[in-house]
Formats: structure tokens, sequence, C-alpha cells
């Protein structure tokens, strides 16, 4: 693609972590990064200065928003477009905080988790089948990708801050090995 937009679209940095540290990034030509996300699930536009200063050196692909198909966004804006007409769509968006439920786990686990508006755990209550809970928090995490808060899946693990904390304040920290 030309270094050059089109009139009235920025470029912006974007990111998809599909887990564990896998990560796939692109330039993106848009008219503003919440476009980016509307139209595309499952991606975050990293505004960092020193982060996109360091992604110029990368080589990155180039790719329009409203480029047509195929290409590179196609399955995120597909996956959107089929989220966009589902009960709950983006309800969670704007919150500053979420918290989830997990479903739970084939070992009977449960995960309670809170989510900043960016989607990101915060902290999170790990129980275990036989009621034990572990409390954690994000410098437990050596890998905290964003949950794609506009994903009308998690409306139904949505539980209450009260239920959060009250188990929060009954799990305790794992010791430090």
């Amino acid at each position: 693609m030309s270094q050059l937009g089109e009139v009235g679209k920025t470029r912006h940095l974007v990111l998809h972590d599909y887990g564990m540290g896998g990560l796939w990034w692109w330039w993106v030509w848009a008219g503003s990064a919440e476009e980016i996300v509307s139209a595309c699930a499952e991606v975050e536009v990293i505004a960092n200065p020193d982060a996109v200063k360091r992604a110029e050196a990368w080589g990155l692909e180039e790719v329009h928003l409203d480029a047509p198909d195929p290409n590179p966004l196609s399955s995120f804006r597909a996956k959107r477009d089929t989220q966009r007409g589902q009960p709950g769509f983006a309800v969670l968006v704007g919150r500053e905080r979420v918290h989830l439920r997990w479903p739970e786990c084939e070992d009977g686990e449960v995960f309670l988790m809170e989510l900043g508006p960016d989607g990101r755990r915060l902290r999170q209550v790990e129980i275990g089948p036989d009621g034990g809970a572990v409390k954690t928090s994000v410098e437990n995490w050596p890998f905290n990708a964003p949950f794609d808060l506009h994903d009308p899946w998690y409306v139904a693990m949505e539980i209450g801050c009260d239920d959060f904390e009250d188990a929060w304040h009954r799990a305790h920290r794992e010791p430090k090995g």
C-alpha cells in the first residue's frame, strides 16, 4: 500500500493477539481508532507513541479498513458483522469495570475476572473444585490479551461487582515460589 492515505483517513497500528503472545500486526488506514474496533472483532489499536515508533521499522503490511475482500482484516470484519446482529452486542463497551464468571472448566475450576475498559484482566479469582480460591492480578500474568467487549457472548457471563469482590476477599494469594 502507498504511504499516503485517503482524505480523512489516518494510519493506525493494529494488533490481534491470538493468545500466549502470538501476535499479528498491521497498519490500518481508517477514519479513527474507534472505527477500526467497531468494524473488526478481536483487534486492538495501539496508541502508545513509543510502540508506534518502534513499529515503523517492522515493515508491516498496510491495509485500508474498507478494502475489498479478501484482505488481512476480512475474517475479523466478518466476525464483527455476525456479532453486530446478536442481542448483547457491545453492551459491555465503555464501562470502567466488567466482572465475568467464566464457564466451569472440565476439571471443575471456575474463573471470576475483573476487566478494565480496554478488556484486559485486572484481577482474577480461580475457584477450584474443592472450593478453595486463589486470587491473582496483573503482575502475575506474563500475557494479558484483551477480551473483546463488543462480543455479545460475554454478556451472559456478567456478574455483579459485589459477587466478584466477595470472592476476591475470601480468596488467598498463592505463595511465591
